[in-house]
């Protein structure tokens, strides 16, 4: 049987596809996924029959997004395991796919070691199989339900720092169900405000140079018939000073020990843009995205991505094609700086939200306190 996407909230929507599932086909296990390069304009499925096929679909931004980056990496490593290929070789180049996203090598990591475990203990290599992929499923169903104490944290503390409903919230990149095994992170608690009757406006950024957010965030906004606008991302500081922004919500890709915010890249002139004009600017990440191995945002590795990405832009069919198979859109050999992430410092950052609750002020030290606590609290 295959495993289904963990649909929450109010209003399900049963024509949905969902972002990643295992199946059992006869032929043998695969990994199946909602191939994020294609929407919104098709909704088209990658089926991975092997751990390259996965590693290529994450490089490839076909499967992206934080948390599922995590349960993509769990899945893969199962897929290695049950069709009996070197897992420790998947694992290794699974994890390396993508150097920013902490989630996917911690996804990785956990299926190895219930794999290692189930070894060690005597078992053979179907059981060992059967443990890395429990613990990818574990991870799939643990994902959902922070899905849900985030969106629970993040909408208490808007109402707190935001009293009287009507918020306005800018939005950067994609943090939804396309991100997660539930319905997302920050994307999650504008949906929640949405469906208590307190989304006044969501603003969604189009997010250069790949525009997750006018493809994706875009898309999922209309799915749930909230009322939303696109921007150019460069639109942003005029929305703050029209007071037109209420609070900034945004997800993140690894956070460090200090509290330094890796997320995609655009997400810290927000975080300028918002202490300026007192707005608050709020990250929404599960726990397995803190890093404490990591210290500082100094020491976190920014992902480069292909400079064709900016001097192209891609179109079906399009009639010419530049490197990338785009539409050149600058000079033949113009170069191209092109950071996937950018790092916000702890001091612009209001509160981060996990599904253990909501740190404010964010010290190394509360958000450490934070991490420890056992199982869903309240915001304290």
């Amino acid at each position: 049987m295959a495993d289904q996407y963990a649909q929450t909230g109010e209003d399900k929507r049963p024509t949905e596809i969902p972002a990643i599932r295992w199946e059992e086909p006869p032929e043998g296990p695969v990994v199946v996924l909602l191939d994020q390069t294609r929407l919104p304009a098709e909704e088209v499925e990658l089926v991975c029959t092997d751990a390259p096929a996965l590693v290529e679909a994450v490089r490839s931004l076909a499967v992206r997004g934080a948390p599922l980056l995590g349960i993509a990496g769990a899945y893969g490593v199962a897929l290695a395991a049950v069709r009996g290929y070197d897992v420790d070789d998947a694992a290794n180049a699974l994890a390396g796919a993508r150097p920013t996203a902490v989630n996917l090598a911690v996804g990785v990591r956990r299926a190895q070691a219930a794999h290692r475990a189930a070894l060690a203990g005597g078992g053979g290599a179907r059981q060992a199989a059967e443990a890395a992929l429990a613990a990818a499923r574990a991870l799939h169903r643990e994902d959902a339900a922070a899905s849900v104490g985030m969106a629970g944290h993040g909408l208490a503390l808007l109402d707190e720092l935001l009293p009287g409903g009507g918020h306005r919230i800018l939005t950067h990149c994609n943090t939804g169900a396309l991100v997660s095994g539930g319905e997302g992170t920050a994307f999650a608690v504008a949906l929640a405000a949405h469906r208590a009757g307190r989304l006044r406006r969501l603003w969604v950024d189009e997010t250069r140079p790949l525009l997750q957010g006018a493809r994706l965030t875009a898309y999922e906004a209309a799915r749930h018939d909230m009322a939303h606008t696109l921007l150019t991302d460069n639109a942003a500081g005029s929305l703050f000073a029209a007071g037109e922004v209420d609070a900034v919500l945004i997800g993140a890709d690894r956070i460090a020990a200090d509290g330094s915010v890796a997320n995609k890249v655009g997400s810290y002139p927000l975080a300028v843009l918002a202490r300026y004009h007192h707005v608050p600017f709020i990250v929404v990440a599960p726990v397995t995205t803190v890093d404490p191995q990591t210290p500082d945002g100094a020491s976190i590795e920014v992902e480069q991505r292909p400079g064709y990405e900016v001097t192209e832009i891609t179109a079906p069919r399009a009639p010419v094609a530049g490197a990338g198979g785009g539409i050149p859109m600058a000079p033949l050999g113009t170069q191209a700086y092109n950071p996937a992430f950018d790092v916000t410092p702890p001091e612009l950052v209001t509160a981060i939200v996990t599904e253990k609750g909501a740190v404010s002020p964010v010290t190394a030290q509360a958000l450490a306190e934070m991490c420890a606590r056992p199982g869903q609290v309240a915001i304290g």
